[in-house]
C-alpha cells in the first residue's frame, strides 16, 4: 500500500555518525591514516597553543576539515562550515557528534598564522610520506621533477609601476586601468594586491598572468610526491627548485631524475652530475643541440624514466582540478606554499589508499 507523506521531526537519534558511514567507505582508511599522523603531531600542536585561557577549536579538527575541503573541492571555508552543519559524513570525519555546534568560518583565518608559524603542512606531509615508506611504496633511486604555474589571487589591474604616484581610484570596487601599449615587466612593476606574485606565461603565445610556480619531486615507483615547494615565477625557478629538492634525496647514493625539455640546459645537467644525480632529461633539439648525448640516452633506464616522468602530470592535474589549486585562494608566498604542501599530502593519502585497495 502507499505510504503517507507525513514528516514528524524526531527528538532522538539512535544511530551515531560512526554507524551511518559504510564500513567500505573510501574515507575510512584515510581517516585512520590521518588519526595516526595527528597523534604524532600532538607535541607540535602543544607548542603552538597557550597553557591558559579559553579552550580553542582543536587543531586536529581544523586539519581534518581542511583535508575535507581539498578532497571534496569545497571552494570556501564558509561553504565548508555549511556542509559540516548538515553533512553527517563530514561530521564523522572531523570528529563531531550529531548535536555538536560548528564553529565560525573566521576560525580558519585566525588559526592560519598559527599553523603557518608551526610549519604544520610540511610536518603533516612528512608523516604521510613516512606511512608510504613503511608500506614499501617509495623508490629511493628513481625520481621525476617538474613545475607548474599557479594563478595568483590578484588581478592584472593590480600590476602597477613601482615608482608610480598613488592616486585614489575612480571606482574603489572596480577601478578603470588602461595599460594598453605599456611595456610591463617584473622589474619595473609589481602587484599591489599580492606583492609576491610575478607576471608569467605558460608558453609562447599564451597570455601572461600573475602567478606562482609550484614544484614537485616524484618517486617513479608508484607516483607519490616526495617533496614540493612554491617559488616566485621566473624563467630559472624550475631548475633552481629541482636542484634544491634533489639535494635532499641524493645524499648517500646515486639517483636518476627524469624531466621535460625545459630542463635540458648544460648548466643544469652539469649541476646534477656534481650532486651524484644521473640526468634523464628529455632532449631539446629544436634549433639547438641537447645537453645529453648517447652516453646517457642509449641506456634502457633512460627510456623508462621518460615513460615514468609523465605521471607527474597526474599530481598537477589532481591538485588543480580537485585540490583547488588552479587559482590559489590565498595571498603571499607563505600561504600559497602551505596550501600547496598540504594539497600534496592529501594527494599522497588518496594514492596510498588506492594502492592499498589495489593490492588487497
Amino acid at each position: 500500500m502507499r505510504g503517507d507523506d507525513h514528516q514528524q521531526a524526531g527528538m532522538w537519534s539512535y544511530l551515531s555518525p560512526e554507524q551511518r558511514v559504510p564500513l567500505d567507505h573510501p574515507l575510512r582508511p584515510i581517516r585512520a591514516m590521518v588519526d595516526t599522523i595527528l597523534a604524532e603531531l600532538s607535541p607540535a600542536f602543544a607548542k603552538l597553543y597557550s597553557r591558559v585561557g579559553r579552550p580553542s577549536i582543536p587543531p586536529e579538527k581544523l586539519l581534518r576539515a581542511l583535508l575535507l575541503q581539498v578532497l571534496y573541492s569545497t571552494r570556501s571555508e564558509r561553504l565548508l562550515m555549511e556542509q559540516l552543519d548538515y553533512n553527517l559524513l563530514f561530521r564523522w570525519f572531523v570528529g563531531l557528534n550529531m548535536d555538536d555546534p560548528i564553529w565560525d568560518a573566521t576560525v580558519f583565518t585566525k588559526n592560519r598564522e598559527r599553523l603557518l608559524a608551526g610549519d604544520i603542512a610540511q610536518a603533516f606531509f612528512d608523516r604521510a610520506l613516512a606511512q608510504a615508506r613503511q608500506r614499501g611504496l617509495l623508490s629511493d633511486e628513481h625520481f621525476t621533477v617538474d613545475g607548474t604555474l599557479i594563478e595568483a589571487w590578484a588581478s592584472l589591474k593590480s600590476f602597477k609601476r613601482k615608482d608610480a604616484r598613488v592616486e585614489p581610484p575612480d571606482d574603489p570596487g572596480n577601478p578603470t586601468v588602461d595599460f594598453h601599449g605599456e611595456r610591463r615587466s617584473n622589474v619595473t612593476h609589481g602587484s599591489t594586491t599580492d606583492p609576491d606574485a610575478r607576471l608569467a606565461r605558460k608558453a609562447k603565445g599564451h597570455e601572461a598572468k600573475l602567478a606562482y610556480q609550484g614544484h614537485v619531486l616524484m618517486e617513479n615507483r608508484h607516483g607519490l610526491a616526495v617533496e614540493g615547494c612554491v617559488t616566485r615565477a621566473s624563467g630559472y625557478g624550475e631548475r633552481a627548485a629541482a636542484l634544491e629538492m634533489l639535494g635532499h634525496v641524493a645524499l648517500t647514493h646515486r639517483v636518476t631524475v627524469g624531466a621535460d625539455k625545459g630542463y635540458d640546459t648544460r648548466d643544469f645537467v652539469e649541476a646534477l652530475r656534481l650532486v651524484q644525480v644521473t640526468p634523464h632529461v628529455a632532449q631539446n633539439t629544436s634549433n639547438r643541440s641537447s645537453a645529453l648525448d648517447r652516453r646517457t640516452t642509449r641506456h634502457a633506464g633512460y627510456g623508462v624514466s621518460q615513460w615514468k616522468r609523465k605521471r607527474v602530470e597526474e599530481i598537477f592535474g589532481w591538485l588543480k582540478t580537485v585540490g583547488l589549486l588552479r587559482k590559489t585562494r590565498h595571498r603571499s608566498r607563505a600561504r600559497v606554499s602551505w596550501t600547496f604542501i598540504f594539497g600534496l599530502a592529501a594527494y599522497n593519502l588518496v594514492r596510498i589508499r588506492n594502492l592499498a585497495e589495489a593490492t588487497g
